[in-house]
């Protein structure tokens, strides 16, 4: 006997024609809950992403497949908004740097997406796995070293969250000062704090790789991308790198702690060993990007249902659509949390190396490392597109660092200290200390 999924705590009534609210804590808390009401009432839901900022969410398997796999009807394009276009999107908007246009790989269709997309793919596939999984190796002792002897730790904040700023700061070949504003530019951009000058200083630092790299080029990605036949100029350089970085750091935040929680959490895959599986489970029931993709239909058309006009946003629930699916097929990798189509993630196999490799050199070296607190206890980050916890907090035995690690700064911040305009109006650094990538370089060379 199947029953009507009543509407969860702070969700409209479906029939009252209300957008569904994604930004708030009651859908952090159990997002669940509203995609299972979603689906009860159609393959495809209006949704409120932030205030003032509507979508139609496609939430059904198959109709989310249609959608990633039909080019010709759906594309990436947000110039195409319509909302943006007319003016109804607010300038302050949060969700509006994951979704204004970039010339980038991501929000280009036709021609130029092919040949910014096949620069993208080509560098990547110029990765060697051992020395990927070195990097990891060596970025993870160092992050494990500045906690291990005090026998607790916050998994996101002191190991999920750096790692892949860490390691992508060392494949796309980050000197140490222009390293330290990366990691300050993604880390504002994504936690919110004043994501403007996040932006800014992102962007910035970017350019000056670009320029050093047009002048010293070397073997890493950023180079590799240069040399590509595609001729990719300054600017496009700069907007595949910010791509990269902040569609590669985010989600593999989001996936190193998620796929922690369910080894910690999970009695099929705690302490047995079977990452690969808690990996791909994790990839079913619980996707670091629960909601994205956004697409803006060419005419007005039909999605599963759904009356969209053309250039409305149209988002995938990736976590919804998967959950429909996630109990008969969470062993296969037919999921689809790396997308699908023209589109799909280019880097899911650098993504897999880099969490599989993270979790185990983790509990290799803290074999008994476990939740310190109660699992309900956990709390989710609010946010339409991401799902990813706040904290993960651990406790296990002081291990003392089987390598000489000096410890950071007190609390070095993963956004370093930049300079401040004074009161004469010349910028004045407020802070000597240096950020945390330029301390794993100096930790590096000693």
């Amino acid at each position: 006997m199947t029953t009507t999924p009543v509407p969860p705590p702070g969700c409209p009534a479906h029939g009252s024609g209300q957008p569904i609210p994604l930004h708030t804590a009651q859908f952090a808390a159990d997002p669940k809950a509203f995609y299972a009401y979603m689906r009860h009432h159609g393959p495809a839901s209006l949704v409120e992403l932030a205030p003032g900022v509507e979508a139609t969410l496609v939430t059904d398997y198959g109709a989310a497949l249609d959608l990633l796999q039909n080019p010709t009807v759906f594309h990436k394009d947000s110039h195409r908004w319509r909302a943006l276009g007319e003016g109804r999107i607010p300038a302050d908007s949060p969700v509006l740097p994951l979704l204004a246009p970039r010339p980038n790989c991501m929000f280009t269709d036709g021609a130029p997406h092919l040949r910014l997309r096949q620069a993208v793919t080509d560098s990547l596939a110029r990765i060697n796995d051992i020395r990927l999984s070195q990097t990891v190796e060596r970025v993870a002792q160092y992050l494990i070293a500045q906690f291990s002897a005090r026998g607790s730790a916050d998994l996101l904040n002191d190991y999920a969250k750096p790692l892949p700023l860490f390691v992508f700061n060392e494949l796309f070949g980050c000197p140490s000062e222009i390293g330290d504003r990366v990691m300050f530019g993604i880390a504002g951009m994504f936690d919110g704090i004043n994501a403007e000058q996040a932006n800014h200083v992102l962007v910035q630092a970017v350019g000056e790789l670009v320029a050093l790299k047009r002048a010293q080029p070397g073997d890493d990605v950023t180079s590799w991308l240069m040399e590509h036949p595609a001729q990719l100029n300054d600017m496009e350089m700069v907007h595949q790198l910010v791509l990269l970085l902040g569609a590669g750091a985010e989600p593999l935040r989001g996936l190193i702690g998620n796929t922690l929680h369910q080894v910690f959490t999970n009695e099929r895959f705690a302490r047995s060993g079977l990452l690969d599986e808690a990996l791909d489970d994790t990839l079913w029931r619980n996707p670091p990007m629960a909601n994205y993709a956004p697409h803006y239909p060419a005419v007005d058309t039909d999605v599963a249902g759904h009356k969209v006009r053309a250039g409305e946003l149209v988002l995938v629930s990736f976590a919804a659509a998967n959950a429909a699916l996630a109990d008969q097929a969470s062993s296969n990798r037919a999921h689809l949390a790396w997308s699908a189509g023209p589109h799909a993630c280019p880097s899911k196999e650098p993504g897999r190396l880099i969490t599989l490799t993270a979790i185990e050199h983790l509990l290799n070296e803290l074999p008994d490392v476990e939740l310190a607190v109660p699992e309900e206890s956990l709390v989710w980050r609010p946010g339409p597109f991401n799902r990813a916890l706040a904290q993960l907090p651990v406790r296990f035995a002081p291990v003392k660092p089987r390598v000489s690690a000096q410890p950071q700064q007190p609390e070095a911040p993963l956004r370093p200290q930049v300079p401040q305009p004074s009161a004469s109006g010349t910028d004045q650094s407020n802070s000597k200390r240096p950020g945390r990538w330029s301390a794993f370089l100096a930790w590096l060379q000693k």
